[in-house]
């Protein structure tokens, strides 16, 4: 009986280990509050393939082994780091692109201008770059709630839910963290990692991510709370950003490009970047390394950006922006993005307001359409959703439309 109680407690332990978010190594805390002292470097890294054992099968083989930084990797790294007196803070292998990403600290009284600028002349390093920030897009304002949510009677989404509810189709919230124990979240979470601290609570603490969550995946028909645009959709959370003081987020370079390796490698179909910032080259090439493998991104559209901006300054990317606000550009989707009801940490609710939430409900409504044809590229997504829009000058998207249009199927009259 002692055993069996053992085994049992083993079993429920590791059921417990697979909720808790996967922590990697923190960044110091002035890698977020002084970016402008830090540089982003790549050198090449270039895996040497194993000879494989007499009877060894390409399955065990790929079991067997692991992308990590090379000897001759690290050997560059200490070897910039005399030549340029620079200290390694964090260093990370991107397999996606082959190469070994490390944040540096700066020398006292060098500029990240000057530094890189000599760095980009140097052959052994593949890239240079500044540590850029960036930031979420939300404000904060002050199945019970479903009749308050009107961003879903905006774009006539619970219409929608007859032909699809996005079963099937893995989205990556790349965000601050997310309170998975919500009970309108139960469920949708598969997978969770923190590229920022090793933070359980506070991972669980964090609103942007939570809201963003909601809106995309709450779950439907539990008789609590409200409901998601695709309830039936499976969350990839990956905190790549830090909650600040007014409830917005903040993120680096280095954070962000973790999480969009981590969405990569997961084989998501949808990215939700519901942040800004500036061009990145190195974030750039993660995201268009991720279209190449049929991955959508979704971003929000910034106040005043330029069309360099990340994520919506990158071809194929989906821009999203808020219905109520003024206009976006002729290329941005409209989606509601005042007053949202959704989820807030420690099972609460509240209405939050900010392009964050439309790119929210872009993503939602492109993973409706994604469950009923995986074929669907970035493109074909777009123009089904510009192509339903509203009549009124907000034009916002209509999800039942353009669900309806993939089934030769009509909406409903509205009552």
């Amino acid at each position: 009986m002692t055993r069996c109680l053992t085994i049992l407690g083993l079993l429920v332990a590791c059921v417990a280990c697979t909720m808790m978010p996967r922590s990697h190594t923190a960044l110091p805390l002035g890698v977020r509050s002084h970016p402008e002292n830090f540089v982003v470097v790549t050198v090449r890294n270039d895996q040497v393939p194993m000879s494989s054992r007499a009877g060894s099968t390409l399955r065990g083989y790929d079991n067997a082994t692991s992308y990590s930084a090379t000897v001759f990797a690290r050997s560059i790294v200490r070897s910039l780091g005399k030549t340029y007196g620079l200290s390694e803070v964090s260093g990370w292998p991107i397999a996606e692109l082959g190469i070994h990403c490390v944040v540096f600290a700066l020398p006292a009284g060098e500029s990240a201008a000057a530094m890189i600028a000599r760095l980009q002349h140097d052959d052994r390093v593949e890239s240079a770059q500044p540590l850029n920030a960036f930031g979420a897009l939300t404000s904060p304002d002050g199945d019970p709630y479903r009749a308050l949510q009107t961003n879903l009677a905006a774009m006539e989404v619970t219409a929608a839910h007859r032909w699809s509810r996005g079963a099937g189709i893995d989205v990556a919230v790349i965000d601050t963290g997310v309170d998975t124990s919500h009970p309108d979240l139960v469920g949708r979470v598969v997978e969770q990692q923190n590229f920022v601290d090793s933070d359980d609570a506070s991972f669980r603490r964090d609103r942007h991510g939570t809201a963003v969550a909601g809106v995309i995946a709450a779950d439907s028909d539990n008789r609590v709370g409200i409901v998601g645009i695709a309830p039936e959709s499976r969350l990839h959370v990956y905190k790549a950003c830090w909650q600040n003081a007014t409830a917005g987020a903040s993120c680096n370079t280095f954070t962000l490009a973790r999480g969009l390796a981590a969405a990569i490698s997961a084989r998501v179909q949808v990215v939700n970047l519901s942040l800004a910032g500036p061009a990145d080259s190195l974030l750039t090439r993660l995201v268009l390394r991720g279209q190449q493998r049929g991955i959508v991104f979704v971003g929000a559209a910034a106040a005043n950006a330029n069309d360099n901006a990340f994520p919506t300054g990158i071809e194929g990317v989906l821009k999203a922006a808020a219905s109520e606000t003024a206009d976006a550009g002729d290329d941005a989707l409209h989606a509601p993005g005042v007053d949202v009801l959704t989820l807030a940490p420690d099972g609460h609710y509240d209405f939050v307001s900010g392009s964050s939430l439309a790119a929210a409900s872009v993503t939602g409504t492109a993973a409706l359409l994604l469950s009923l044809n995986r074929t669907l590229g970035a493109a074909r997504l777009r123009e089904l959703l510009a192509s339903q829009t509203g009549v009124d000058a907000s034009r916002r998207i209509n999800a039942c439309a353009a669900v309806a249009s993939l089934t030769n199927a009509s909406c409903p009259a509205p009552p």
